[in-house]
């Protein structure tokens, strides 16, 4: 059974105070909270295996250069028996059960990472944050740091920025800031949401998420 979930924010400037206007988030989630919680584990594991290059790779003995000659007789020397320098057991031989390059993906239905983000959403209301919009007059990495402070904030938290378009100078100003991440209102990532401990969602973000991921 699908449920309506209505989560009201008070609207903020960028300055930390309140605007006095208040916006709403209708979301669509399943009226089991298991449910919920085992989708956004299945949506995180399956983006966390896609991250997954899968080019670490190893030479076994035959592809280990060298090894064609015997290095020593079988019998008379006193020393182990030996067929060939390319053994695992030698240093600089072939490694016996190594990585070898793999492709590492799985796959999600849309409705399926759509809920998963929807519910994470909801998990996270105490750390979202509305704003009125996310222009600067100046974009310096300094002025990026005064929002922060204006809410209390710890440069060293991981702080996620949510705007319906992506501006070069706001990518500019919080790159040097390597807790801070920005992302498009309709390409989120589960991961970057999850792991983050403050969001700040500008008002128009709210809508685009609302027309985007609710299916």
């Amino acid at each position: 059974m699908i449920l309506q979930k209505l989560i009201t924010f008070p609207i903020k400037s960028i300055t930390g105070k309140e605007s006095g206007d208040k916006i709403t988030l209708n979301l669509k989630l399943k009226d089991v909270v298991t449910t919920n919680n085992y989708v956004i584990q299945r949506a995180y594991l399956t983006q966390r295996l896609n991250e997954r290059q899968g080019t670490a790779n190893t030479l076994t003995r035959a592809e280990v250069k060298g090894g064609g000659r015997k290095p020593w007789k079988q019998k008379g020397t006193g020393r182990a028996r030996a067929g060939s320098n390319t053994s695992p057991l030698w240093k600089g031989g072939g490694v016996s059960f190594g990585p070898k390059p793999k492709l590492y993906s799985n796959k999600i239905n849309r409705k399926e990472w759509q809920l998963s983000l929807r519910s994470l959403l909801v998990a996270k209301e105490k750390d979202i944050t509305v704003l009125e919009n996310f222009n600067l007059l100046d974009y310096k990495t300094n002025d990026i740091i005064k929002i922060l402070q204006s809410f209390n904030i710890n440069l060293f938290e991981n702080t996620l920025i949510i705007v319906p378009k992506i501006e070069e100078k706001l990518i500019k100003s919080t790159k040097n800031i390597k807790t801070i991440k920005v992302l498009v209102a309709n390409n989120l990532n589960l991961k970057q949401i999850l792991l983050a401990q403050n969001l700040f969602i500008t008002k128009d973000s709210l809508k685009t998420i609302e027309e985007t991921y609710n299916g």
